[in-house]
């Protein structure tokens, strides 16, 4: 019988929070339960209720300054960039002259600053991989405060492999590094929870959080749109865009018959007679940017309804203990997707984002 305990003991030694260890705890149920999280065709509907980004930046006022203060920006900073030829964080690649992605995220941030006149907050979720780089890097603009960690800095967790045979935690006394790794970008969720940024962020006031990858530029905090978001009440808004035929393996946006909650669905979720209708872009038309708009106050709501665990599918990925050593020990890592977070948020809507964004 496969117990969880050893994972606890071994998560709690390394100093990983009670959130994250939740999480994770949650994610191995499924595993051990061989929860299948299919999602066939017959369960959901075309979600064809989203509404038109252009639409709503052009109907809506800009957000005061009052408003922006409200609001925090979170860039997804975990990644390295080795298909780039990189050993570092990705959002340290040089894109024009000198700059990286870096300097224009910071850029972006400042500008946002000078124009609202209040100190809009900057938190980069960074990985155990990424952030010595990303903060050495960010010296250079200590003097505007962005190279305190305690002020910029969203750790992401780590979490134990598991063999394959016996789902006991996998062992590695000469390489301990492999026993770890990363738990998909649905950490955001426990690590806001469990590093006490979560209740940082309301306590200051600040009820809004945008999300976005590093590596994309053209999601910036928009002023019309986040009055829109700001008053539509809805929890969670996710950017999406349409799908192409370079598109068809990707996940998509459904709604799910049962309740008429938008959720996502992604391939590894589809049984494979459903293939031909997943890969049907006329059909399910968009797929997730991976830009998300959260209210921290519905989230705190619901992660306390759900005892500090976002109720997120587990993505069950098959991998060697060491990922160069193909006969090493086969383990399966777990990850959660932070789009998924979608399906927990009653009211959460979707937008239809041009591909500029």
């Amino acid at each position: 019988m496969s117990t969880f305990t050893p994972f606890a003991e071994k998560m709690e030694s390394a100093g990983v929070s009670a959130a994250a260890v939740n999480a994770f705890s949650r994610c191995y149920e499924a595993l051990v339960s061989n929860h299948s999280g299919m999602i066939p065709e017959t369960d959901i509907l075309p979600a064809d209720q989203v509404e038109d980004w252009q639409d709503i930046t052009a109907s809506t006022p800009a957000a005061d300054k009052d408003l922006i203060a409200r609001c925090v920006c979170i860039k997804l900073n975990g990644g390295l960039g080795t298909s780039m030829g990189l050993q570092k964080a990705k959002s340290l690649l040089k894109i024009k002259g000198e700059d990286t992605f870096l300097d224009l995220i910071v850029r972006q941030v400042k500008h946002l600053r000078s124009i609202s006149g209040t100190p809009v907050r900057l938190l980069l979720m960074n990985s155990f991989s990424t952030s010595a780089d990303t903060l050495a890097y960010l010296e250079k603009y200590a003097a505007d405060g962005f190279a305190d960690p305690a002020q910029v800095e969203l750790m992401q967790n780590r979490v134990p492999k598991i063999l394959a045979d016996g789902l006991s935690p996998a062992s590695c006394p000469e390489q301990p590094e492999l026993e770890w790794c990363p738990p998909g970008h649905g950490d955001l969720y426990p690590a806001l929870l469990g590093s006490g940024w979560l209740d940082r962020l309301l306590a200051d006031g600040v009820k809004y959080a945008f999300v976005s990858n590093s590596d994309n530029l053209g999601a910036q905090l928009d002023m019309n749109f986040l009055r829109w978001f700001a008053e539509s009440g809805a929890p969670f808004v996710m950017e999406v865009t349409r799908r192409t035929e370079a598109d068809r393996k990707g996940g998509h946006l459904a709604v799910r018959k049962s309740d008429g909650q938008l959720i996502l669905r992604e391939v590894a979720q589809c049984p494979d007679e459903d293939i031909p209708e997943f890969q049907n872009i006329s059909r399910h038309r968009y797929f997730n940017t991976n830009t998300l708009w959260i209210r921290l106050d519905a989230l705190k709501e619901i992660l306390d309804a759900n005892g500090g665990v976002l109720p997120l599918p587990m993505i069950r990925n098959k991998k060697t203990l060491n990922p160069r050593d193909p006969e090493s020990a086969p383990v399966y890592q777990l990850e959660t997707a932070m789009g998924a977070g979608i399906e927990c948020f009653p009211g959460a809507r979707a937008v239809n984002v041009p591909r500029s964004r």
